[in-house]
């Protein structure tokens, strides 16, 4: 792989900080580490290759994370590129009352669900918080949802009930047991949530949309969404891919 270009791409979120090598529109590694050891990250990078010559980074997880990445950056030889929402980038156009206020998760996830189709469609993150985004057939991002995640639901029930206890639970058409009502109430919460916008999406663009799914949970929820639903393996690694392409840093 001599003379190849190699950039890092970061996605620090609430419980993961998930990683990926790149080189042009191919990923030639992967890692994460949890949140709460950022730490780890260091080992990880030193030994990679090619070596990267570029990093892009989002970041969700708070400051003392924040310097503990571009502390692991530094040590490789890389400072680190943050990205942040906008008004436009990449094609994708923001509606949020403030631009800036929008997460740059959900943000640089937008852009990446605009690369792959093109066209309307309902962006999903499923992990410790689900987020549930809208893009027009234009490329505008209307707005979207943030509820919690499936684990956060059940640990929520488990903390703030005296008889529900969290024990582990199974899907069910019609659930018959109080682990598997929690399990099958939770993830249909989170499904029926997608559903809701992606009807009020189709209304406005003339026809079912697709959602495009990621997150850990992405494979909880994706048996229970209908029609056209594509999973991704982390859409912010993508559109930190496509960002870092389009807007090339000398």
């Amino acid at each position: 792989m001599s003379g190849v270009r190699a950039m890092l791409a970061v996605d620090a979120g609430n419980t993961r900080i998930k990683w990926g090598l790149a080189t042009g529109d191919d990923w030639i590694a992967r890692g994460a580490v949890d949140s709460r050891e950022p730490e780890r990250l260091g080992a990880a990078w030193a030994v990679l290759g090619p070596r990267p010559v570029a990093a892009i980074g989002c970041n969700v997880a708070g400051e003392a994370v924040r310097v503990a990445i571009e502390a692991a950056a530094a040590a490789v030889g890389l400072g680190m590129r943050w990205v942040t929402s906008r008004a436009a980038q990449c094609g994708v156009v923001s509606g949020y009352d403030d631009p800036g206020q929008l997460g740059a998760d959900r943000w640089v996830a937008a852009i990446a669900a605009w690369r792959r189709t093109g066209g309307a469609c309902v962006v999903v993150s499923a992990g410790t918080a689900i987020t549930v985004d809208a893009l027009g057939p234009d490329g505008r991002f209307r707005g979207g949802l943030i509820l919690p995640g499936v684990d956060t639901m059940l640990h929520a029930l488990e903390a703030r009930t005296a008889g529900l206890r969290r024990a582990p639970g199974r899907y069910a058409t019609f659930p018959a047991n109080t682990a598997d009502a929690m399990f099958t109430g939770a993830v249909d919460a989170a499904a029926g949530a997608v559903e809701r916008l992606r009807a009020r999406l189709g209304d406005e663009a003339g026809g079912p949309v697709p959602v495009i799914l990621s997150g850990g949970a992405a494979g909880l929820l994706a048996p229970c969404l209908d029609g056209d639903v594509r999973q991704a393996e982390s859409l912010v690694l993508e559109g930190l891919q496509v960002i870092a392409r389009e807007e090339p840093v000398s």
